[in-house]
């Protein structure tokens, strides 16, 4: 996470600063690769869009 929020990890380094609204911890990396891969499909996208939806209209309320 603090990669992320330093900008030294590329994918979130240009959308900086970075504001964390969902997140999910897993003790195997294994685990935690293949459900980032999960959100990263189509499923999984409309899934999390699904759960954030209140939270994803509030972000676009405010101004970062």
């Amino acid at each position: 996470m603090d990669e992320h929020a330093q900008g030294r990890t590329t994918s979130t380094a240009c959308r900086r600063p970075f504001v964390p609204i969902f997140c999910e911890y897993y003790y195997a990396k294994r685990d935690a690769l293949r459900r980032e891969l999960y959100f990263k499909s189509s499923a999984g996208r409309r899934a999390l869009r699904l759960m954030l939806k209140e939270s994803l209209m509030e972000m676009d309320k405010i101004q970062i």
